[in-house]
């Protein structure tokens, strides 16, 4: 089983998502989270490329960047990380029926694991790949093919649980099967042929996996 981090694990987006419009605005930039869908996923060296395609040239990128980071990190510091309903509940299944766990995640190494250890969730998980360990980003399929290989597992017997559109269509192009749990993104047309199931939380995902070991669900949130 291989999860994405930021909104599949961590209620991060959303708190990104306020934080983009406050400095947004600020800037004289408003709605700058409506690129979020497209940004999902994505490497910080691509996100500079998808904020001047979307807002110009000269969209002070570097200022909003570093404004940003120093606002989600105070955040973060003061009021820990917004775990997502039923993670704790579906990794303590996994860990029970013997599921090898791994993280593939954009987001730099340093982030990744201070949010997970932070959320208590690091000792969950066999290997932590993350967007500064891999050349390519989503929706390339680099960073699953490196979980999988890190896990030692062939992608086609890997799970992979994600909410953003490159993330699912990176899993898909690594040959894995995806289950989406949405966050700020529903499913839709183009979506939905890739998604071997959608589940509308992480404790969704138990029934299914019970459902195919024939076994039961069960455990606390």
């Amino acid at each position: 089983m291989i999860f994405d981090m930021d909104g599949l694990m961590f209620d991060t987006e959303r708190l990104t998502k306020k934080i983009w419009d406050e400095v947004g605005d600020e800037l004289g930039r408003p709605h700058v989270s409506s690129i979020m869908p497209e940004t999902m996923g994505v490497r910080l060296d691509r996100s500079e490329e998808i904020f001047r395609r979307h807002f110009g040239p000269d969209f002070p990128y570097q200022k909003f960047l570093a404004e940003y980071r120093d606002r989600f990190s105070r955040r973060i510091e003061a009021e820990g990380v917004p775990v997502r309903p039923g993670l704790f509940r579906l990794l303590d299944y996994l860990k029970r029926e013997g599921y090898v766990c791994a993280v593939a995640s954009s987001t730099s190494r340093r982030k990744v694991l201070r949010y997970v250890e932070k959320a208590g969730v690091a000792g969950y998980f066999a290997r932590i790949i993350c967007g500064d360990m891999v050349e390519k980003s989503k929706p390339d399929p680099q960073i699953y093919e490196t979980a999988a290989r890190g896990i030692g597992m062939e992608p086609k017997d890997c799970l992979v649980l994600e909410d953003s559109p490159n993330g699912i269509l990176a899993a898909y192009r690594a040959g894995m099967k995806v289950v989406m749990v949405p966050d700020q993104v529903r499913p839709d047309e183009r979506l939905r042929p890739m998604l071997f199931a959608c589940a509308e939380s992480l404790s969704d995902v138990i029934p299914l996996l019970a459902g195919r070991n024939g076994g039961k669900a069960g455990g606390g949130e």
